[in-house]
């Protein structure tokens, strides 16, 4: 029980920082440019007071390797803030604490139960970890063609059959603002003493709305990884990490974390952490609530615009998808014609406005914090403007649903380290992937290490490079190649497998 009220109007990394600028310390430590005076150009960039502040580690500025003062300060005002025992202040992005969150619960060998349309950075942690994952394949939306979140009983069923996993990993909510019943999940994972551990990127501002979705720490999950900088108002690649209750041990967390964490952080991205939880703590209810109200009225009038389609609240009744966060515009151009990749460019060309993303079939948009009637009215007026500019008789040519999930034959990480060759993407078939291919964003893969590679994955790649997304994952730049299993350390493989199930 906390007896203790925090001060939450403090910024306790911030205002060392500031004391440390204005206190004429002469600086014979790094960063090199000592406070800009080694880069003019870099100070007219930025400003004097930016680079007053790009400091290092010392005694009054703390060290976020074993926080004891400052940064221990500011990050217990986090965890106060979202109802946390614990934060963790993450200058890496919230890459870094998922995969954090998947070394703190998996060695070796175990098994971690995950929807496949997990981030790359969690197929990362799985390398990273040698943990086996245990897949649950979200049910697709045919209209949109998009993954929806995971259901409770999907959770059961796999932890029926998988009992020993170390933990549950959930999406809250999908890049698509599309949110699971986190809580329900939470007590079948809690019933087995499992973790639930939650990929939050797209969920910094959960908590603070009344209409939002459940965010993980309300949810009861035991960890969360939260992009603060997404949608919380810092600055990009800031994060938290978010703990509470007795089925992690938070040593075991902190000293995950020190394996992938920087040991030179930066200190105007930690200041910005400080910056925006005082923000929302003192002002986030108000702030997101407006947002949401944006949301609500924009999505409104887009309803109106008839050719072009909305992620809207009549998905609530499929399998997986519990809430809708509303300040994800997701829109559907296929009645004009248009993939999503078409669409952003001619928003971004003609009318100056730049998606959060596009896939194959569409595009997203979200309303924050920094939104206003000036930029929400200019984005309604442009997708009115553009609803005229094409056929709703005309259809995109590619209409299809991603592939489904390839059989794996070998744990990601043995494929990953294993012995390889490259090979031309159209011509490997029934090989084993050492690589991931994904179009970025949304940054889920199609394939991972230890999958057969299928006609399906080679067509939905090729579909993707035809409509000109931006694919990355393997060595090859352009994703005409990819690497794959030598035959030799698959026939080792197999024969590692069928001895394992003789003895």
């Amino acid at each position: 029980m906390k007896n203790t009220v925090l001060n939450q109007t403090l910024t306790p990394v911030f205002s060392a920082l500031k004391r440390y600028s204005t206190d004429e310390i002469i600086p014979f430590h790094v960063p090199g440019h000592k406070q800009g005076r080694g880069s003019q150009e870099l100070t007219n960039l930025v400003g004097k007071d930016c680079l007053s502040i790009d400091l290092t580690c010392m005694e009054d500025l703390d060290n976020i390797c074993n926080p004891i003062s400052v940064i221990k300060e500011s990050e217990a005002l986090a965890a106060d803030l979202y109802g946390a025992e614990n934060a963790y202040f993450l200058v890496n992005g919230t890459t870094s604490g998922i995969q954090t969150m998947i070394l703190s619960v998996c060695e070796p060998g175990d098994k971690i139960i995950i929807p496949r349309n997990a981030h790359k950075s969690a197929i990362g942690g799985i390398i990273l970890s040698g943990a086996e994952p245990v897949y649950i394949e979200p049910a697709i939306d045919d209209r949109f063609g998009i993954a929806m979140g995971v259901s409770p009983e999907s959770v059961a069923n796999a932890l029926e059959i998988h009992p020993d996993a170390k933990a549950v990993f959930i999406i809250n909510p999908t890049y698509y603002g599309i949110a699971s019943d986190l809580k329900a999940i939470v007590d079948i994972a809690h019933n087995y003493e499992v973790p639930v551990i939650v990929d939050e990127a797209h969920g910094a501002h959960l908590k603070f709305g009344s209409t939002l979705p459940l965010s993980a720490m309300e949810a009861g999950a035991d960890l969360a990884a939260s992009s603060t900088h997404k949608l919380g108002g810092s600055l990009t690649q800031s994060s938290l990490l978010l703990h509470q209750g007795s089925l992690i041990n938070p040593r075991r967390i902190k000293t995950s974390l020190n394996l992938t964490q920087t040991t030179s952080p930066s200190y105007i991205l930690l200041a910005s952490l400080d910056i925006a939880r005082r923000q929302l703590a003192l002002e986030g209810e108000e702030m997101i609530e407006r947002t949401c109200r944006h949301s609500v009225a924009l999505r409104e009038q887009i309803r109106k615009i008839k050719p072009i389609r909305l992620l809207d609240d009549d998905i609530l009744n499929q399998p997986g998808c519990y809430a809708l966060d509303p300040t994800k515009i997701v829109l559907n151009f296929r009645a004009l014609g248009l993939s999503g990749y078409e669409a952003e460019k001619i928003l971004r060309k003609k009318y100056r406005i730049q998606p959060e993303l596009s896939d194959l079939h569409n595009i997203i948009l979200l309303v924050t914090i920094g939104d206003d009637d000036s930029t929400l009215g200019h984005l309604l007026t442009s997708l009115k403007d553009m609803a005229k500019g094409k056929s709703s008789k005309n259809h995109v040519q590619y209409f299809i649903q991603p592939p489904a999930i390839p059989d794996a034959v070998m744990s990601p990480r043995d494929a990953f380290y294993g012995e390889t060759k490259a090979v031309l993407l159209n011509e490997a078939e029934g090989e084993i992937s050492a690589e991931m291919i994904m179009a970025y964003p949304p940054g889920i893969p199609i394939i991972c290490p230890g999958e057969r590679i299928n006609q399906d994955v080679i067509d939905y790649v090729n579909v993707l490079k035809k409509e000109a997304a931006e694919l990355q994952g393997t060595e090859d730049p352009g994703i005409n190649y990819i690497k794959v299993q030598t035959k030799r350390l698959v026939l080792l493989q197999n024969e590692e497998n069928y001895n394992k199930q003789a003895m």
